[in-house]
């Protein structure tokens, strides 16, 4: 998991980097790799943050 995936807390906004048609997602939790996020275009997703560095968004 990249250091910033650790960072991730529940209500967090992030995008999936390989996923751009996704859009935003919320995050819901965030327990060792597995990252559950709600994203606007696809519903829930499980993201393996030992694999997919989320980026963050700030400016939403």
């Amino acid at each position: 998991m990249s250091d910033l995936n650790g960072l991730l807390e529940p209500g967090s906004l992030v995008r999936h980097p390989d996923e751009p048609d996704w859009g935003i997602g919320q995050v819901q939790s965030n327990i060792g790799d597995r990252i559950t996020v709600n994203f606007r275009e696809v519903g829930k997703v499980v993201i393996d943050g030992s694999r997919i560095s989320l980026v963050p968004v700030f400016d939403h």
